[in-house]
């Protein structure tokens, strides 16, 4: 009778843990899709969330909206927005995350809209969107001045004054603009004026950097997709790129 009754006894059980766990799953999903539903309107017109999921810590929702990480709690009651970090170990959770959601693929990047300048055997990639007024890109032009055997692309990202334009414009059109892009952010030489022939691509660049999130610059892109956005002194880039080999 035990070898009669037994497989229906497993098969009952096993309905019953599915049906839980097909429950859990079905709860867990409306949950997620209510706190969309609430906080999406609270964060301002045009706000997209991307998605909501339940992390393993303290009983928060990660909400990814327009590539940032922001928290609430079950009820979608309050915003938590900062960072989530492992108090023994510092990792932090939410950089992490940040940066994979926003990693690019850099064989999709149309690097014929950049500038490209290449230092020793230029094995090292990295593309860089940078604003022609902007300060940090200054110093990280410096910066590159100590880093040997990289490549570096150049968008001209151009979103900190109207005369950024102009500025992105005469030097995409000069003879060399590797050399009109280093001689003004290095050394505040502008570049010739621009013939009324040539066009620059300042509206695909923009396009592009509003596409993949890009609110600063220099923002600096890497082979492996990943990114960092603001200026970053000679030790951290070489520590960066001795992580991809």
């Amino acid at each position: 009778m035990k070898k009669i009754f037994a497989l229906p006894v497993f098969l009952a059980a096993a309905g019953l843990l599915l049906a839980s766990v097909g429950g859990s799953a079905f709860a867990a999903d409306a949950t997620e899709a209510a706190i969309k539903k609430a906080i999406e309107p609270r964060l301002g017109e045009g706000a997209k969330v991307e998605s909501v999921s339940k992390t393993p810590y303290a009983g928060l929702y990660e909400v990814q909206v327009d590539g940032d990480v922001i928290y609430t709690d079950a009820k979608a009651q309050y915003l938590f927005i900062g960072r989530v970090v492992d108090s023994q170990t510092y990792r932090d959770f939410t950089k992490e995350k940040i940066q994979a959601i926003n990693k690019v693929k850099f064989s999709d990047l149309p690097l014929d809209l950049a500038i490209k300048t290449v230092k020793g055997n230029g094995k090292r990639t990295i593309a860089v969107f940078e604003d022609p007024n902007c300060g940090y890109c200054k110093r990280f032009q410096k910066t590159l001045l100590d880093v040997d055997n990289v490549t570096v692309y150049t968008f001209q990202y151009n979103i900190l004054a109207q005369d950024s334009i102009e500025k992105s414009r005469n030097i995409w059109c000069s003879s060399n603009p590797g050399k009109a892009w280093s001689d003004w952010m290095l050394n505040g030489k502008e570049a010739s004026a621009a013939p009324a022939s040539c066009n620059a691509p300042h509206e695909q660049v923009l396009a592009l950097g509003q596409k993949m999130k890009i609110t600063g610059t220099p923002t600096i892109i890497f082979a492996d997709g990943s990114r960092i956005p603001g200026a970053i002194d000679t030790k951290g880039l070489e520590q960066k790129f001795a992580t991809l080999k």
